[in-house]
């Protein structure tokens, strides 16, 4: 025998409004993200609230936090929005039009040098739909994306890992940093040695980026300890660029080859790749607004934005360039 329906008193606009509150923290800026006025959204937060028969939020005049029934009920809206997407997502396209999010964890130098322009690429087409991006080390942004606080992440760890699926998208190889006026800058390729015969800066244990250092430099010993130690490779090149050093960095990292002061030289003996990827949660399927993104990456990544990357293509351009303007 058939179940007698459960009345439903609230609609999706409800739940849209409920889920910008959680997300921003602030009636004011979510009446702004979804382009009501404030009182409206409060009167869509309160009709969902009487058509539930609880409360959802605690609200002084200061702050908005979630009843503990509030914050069962979110993920619960959360997966209801985002399946009510995938369903519609095989009816029609995402249109500029929609409203959205999409949240994507990546490493610092993928998100400072290459995300940048796949970001400006996405926002002109779904100027509607909100991107977060959580900028973290590699091993975060693992944790971010098997939690599903991220959608999917952009790094170069997880391709070992049984819960998540890895896309390779480039290879990049480590490249020697330095000053333009420094002595490695004249040369065509350094050795890793002949970088340790330097003040270095080098990256903490707590980064990916050693881990993988370490274990492909099993053979190679530095003369000496490193002069600094960061747990960034972005916070390392502005040392870089202060002149206290020089450093093993991903090509990707390094910024154009026009930069002022910061040039690079390939890395041999050995020559040391990381491999750059997307992640995700095995099993889990995307929303459309991160299945957009995850297109504008490959697109991206495709028309070349990111290709100065292989096979130290930006150390090679970097050497050229420097060579043309020396004759």
């Amino acid at each position: 025998m058939r179940r007698p329906a459960v009345g439903v008193n609230f609609d999706l606009n409800d739940l849209q409004a409920f889920r910008a509150v959680v997300e921003l923290g602030s009636f004011r800026k979510a009446a702004e993200a979804v382009s009501i006025s404030q009182p409206a959204l409060s009167r869509r937060i309160d009709k969902l609230e009487e058509a539930l028969g609880v409360r959802l939020f605690e609200r002084t005049t200061r702050s908005v936090t979630l009843t503990t029934v509030g914050r069962v009920f979110a993920p619960s809206a959360d997966q209801l929005l985002d399946d009510l997407d995938i369903a519609l997502l095989g009816i029609r396209d995402v249109s500029s039009s929609r409203l959205g999010h999409v949240t994507i964890a990546c490493v610092p130098s993928v998100a400072y040098y290459f995300l940048p322009s796949v970001i400006a690429s996405y926002h002109r087409r779904f100027p509607r739909i909100r991107v977060k991006l959580l900028d973290s080390s590699a091993n975060e942004v693992l944790g971010a994306v098997i939690s599903g606080e991220a959608d999917f992440g952009v790094s170069f760890m997880g391709s070992q890992e049984s819960e998540v699926e890895f896309k390779l998208l480039l290879q990049e190889r480590f490249v020697a940093a330095c000053r333009r006026d420094h002595p490695l800058a004249r040369k065509k390729r350094v050795t890793w040695n002949e970088l340790y015969e330097h003040d270095y800066v080098s990256v903490d244990k707590t980064s990916g980026n050693r881990l993988l250092l370490d274990q492909a430099l099993a053979a190679v010993a530095p003369r000496a300890p490193s002069v600094c130690e960061t747990r960034h490779v972005t916070t390392m090149l502005g040392l870089i660029e202060a002149g206290l050093g020089v450093a093993a960095v991903p090509s990707m990292a390094m910024p154009g080859h026009d930069h002022p002061i910061l040039t690079s030289v390939p890395l041999v003996e050995p020559v040391v790749k990381r491999r750059v990827g997307i992640v995700r949660r095995r099993g889990r399927p995307l929303t459309p607004a991160a299945q957009e993104f995850h297109r504008t990456i490959i697109e991206t990544k495709s028309a070349g934005v990111a290709s100065r990357d292989a096979g130290g293509h930006a150390a090679a351009t970097t050497a050229q360039t420097r060579r043309k303007t020396a004759s």
